[in-house]
């Protein structure tokens, strides 16, 4: 087994390379003068059984084209088996047409992984459920639960939380979490007048006196959890968090998070982390490396990854 890794997150790469104890491989990825990215492999690699680790994460473009570019360099360097391992897959919020004559982008980026050459995909919480059906070809679906529970049991009395989905859309995602640690489940139902602004309109659910605990797979501007976490307290919560598996953070939401009523946002490391998130107190990552690194452990052995999640 080989594992390769771009540049988009390489201290996640190298924390799964010492959970599976296998060094990353000497793969250079750099760019020329004009931004154009080469790509070259400096180990032996044919006949091997190789694992690709990049997030499609800011910047997404650069990052994308490095992941094909790898997986390319190693379908030209003979490895028998290619498997992208892909924890935050960008353009995945582009699952369907939203509006007339718009792209369903994350069906086009499906197709260029599998043209460049990988045999198998492994990722984690897709925004969408059914972009597993965009690739042709065997697509592993990871959930971070088992790791967001563990978190939560270590630093909250259970009994006491209420776990909340800040949208109908992630009722599935809120609920798995809930019944793993057996807490009550509550919605927040709002209406989004257009793209990135959201409005929450109701709470359904009696959240008084709990501890609310937000789940979502995606927080990007952090508007949706800020203005939901303002709506559970109005409501009588007594205290708000969120455990998000992808943290974007794009423009200023970090100072919105700071300056918001969320106790603490908890994300994990499938995108890097930056400065200006490191600064903000009430940000904190658990890690996926230990999930990661076993699934890819047993894709490599043929052993079953969804037992992972029973």
């Amino acid at each position: 087994m080989k594992l390769v890794t771009g540049n988009s997150n390489i201290p996640l790469a190298k924390a799964v390379s010492e959970y599976l104890e296998t060094p990353l491989t000497d793969c250079v990825v750099t760019k020329f003068a004009d931004k154009e990215i080469f790509v070259e492999v400096n180990e032996n690699v044919r006949g091997e059984d190789v694992f690709v680790l990049q997030s499609t994460s800011y910047p997404a473009n650069d990052n994308l084209m490095e992941l094909l570019i790898v997986i390319d360099a190693l379908r030209r360097s003979s490895a028998r088996r290619i498997t992208a391992v892909i924890p935050y897959f960008g353009y995945a919020r582009q699952d369907r047409k939203s509006a007339p004559r718009t792209p369903i982008s994350a069906k086009l980026v499906s197709n260029l992984i599998t043209e460049a050459g990988a045999n198998r995909v492994l990722t984690l919480d897709l925004h969408a459920n059914q972009i597993q059906g965009f690739f042709d070809l065997p697509t592993d679906n990871l959930t971070s639960a088992p790791v967001m529970v563990r978190d939560i049991k270590q630093h909250y009395d259970t009994s006491k939380v209420m776990v909340v989905s800040p949208d109908v859309g992630g009722v599935v995602r809120a609920r798995n979490v809930a019944r793993r640690i057996g807490a009550p489940l509550a919605i927040v139902d709002k209406r989004r007048p257009k793209a990135g602004v959201s409005e929450v309109m109701n709470v359904i659910g009696d959240v008084e006196g709990h501890s609310c605990i937000m789940i979502d797979d995606i927080v990007d501007s952090g508007g949706t959890l800020c203005n939901a976490a303002e709506a559970l307290l109005e409501k009588g919560a007594k205290e708000v968090s969120a455990y998000i598996t992808h943290g974007v953070l794009s423009g200023t939401a970090c100072e919105r998070v700071g300056g918001s009523k969320l106790k603490e946002l908890v994300i994990s490391d499938s995108i890097l982390e930056t400065d200006v998130e490191a600064a903000t107190a009430n940000i904190r990552r658990f890690s996926i490396a230990e999930l990661m690194g076993e699934a890819i452990a047993r894709t490599a052995s043929e052993q079953s990854v969804s037992s992972l999640f029973d």
